[in-house]
């Protein structure tokens, strides 16, 4: 019984061990305060980091507010341009229009930013495709920094990305489409640039000061052409011990 016992245990052991990690899938949202149409993409977001609904997937959600609404009633305190170019560039990559709220998957699917139908099937589908990997551990020290290690296919010219992040914020609404409501945001990029560039490898610190308000930084690894995602990774900015290292699957 005692050797039956064990048997079970070990057995038990080398299952959990052998379980593979979920694959990170980079979800970004490109909204605005300005928007009528974009809640309730903001709220999917919120639904989609929150509840995690693909199996054998981690959603890591950006939200990114674009600026080309701030002359129509209403400036987004958290619109910049940098998101707008950003937008501009999947739209010539995907052959797609500019328009909010859009979602962006894994660089490679775009849909309406609201529909959560679409959403779960390009999580799923970028959950098994083949992937880089990622990590990213906050160190403190002299001020702090972010210390990034990449891996992804030697073919392709990548470029390794760091965004800094709010995890929540809310405005009230005084103009403009969404006059008179209080709108809540979740994973708000305060801040994006580019760490380093390179094929196949890639690491190095991240010293940048993050800006006023950010809680983690998203690293991600993107094609050069604006393309497609090879790897994403989170960490929290507060405290050392408050690292999150979530690879994106097996390099392949």
């Amino acid at each position: 019984m005692k050797r039956m016992l064990a048997f079970l245990v070990l057995a038990t052991a080398t299952r959990a061990a052998a379980a593979p990690q979920p694959a990170a899938v980079l979800v970004e949202l490109f909204t605005s305060e300005g928007c009528s149409s974009c809640p309730p993409a903001d709220a999917l977001l919120k639904r989609l980091a929150a509840e995690q609904p693909v199996p054998g997937a981690r959603i890591i959600a950006l939200s990114e507010h674009v600026d080309y609404w701030d002359d129509l009633g209403w400036r987004d305190a958290f619109s910049g341009p940098v998101f707008t170019r950003r937008q501009l560039a999947y739209a010539r990559r995907l052959r797609t229009s500019t328009y909010t709220p859009q979602m962006i998957v894994a660089g490679a699917h775009a849909f309406v930013g609201s529909d959560g139908r679409s959403a779960a099937a390009a999580v799923q589908s970028a959950r098994d495709e083949p992937a880089g990997e990622v990590s990213a551990r906050w160190r403190p020290e002299g001020g702090g920094a972010i210390e990034v290690s990449a891996r992804w296919p030697d073919h392709v010219e990548a470029q390794v990305l760091v965004a800094f992040v709010q995890n929540h914020a809310t405005s009230r609404v005084a103009r403009g489409e969404n006059a008179g409501r209080t709108l809540e945001h979740i994973a708000v990029v305060r801040e994006l640039s580019v760490a380093g560039t390179g094929a196949g490898t890639f690491s190095g610190r991240v010293t940048s000061p993050a800006p006023a308000g950010a809680d983690r930084a998203v690293v991600f690894v993107q094609a050069r052409d604006g393309g497609r995602i090879h790897g994403v990774a989170e960490v929290e900015l507060q405290h050392a011990s408050d690292v999150l290292d979530h690879p994106h699957g097996a390099w392949r």
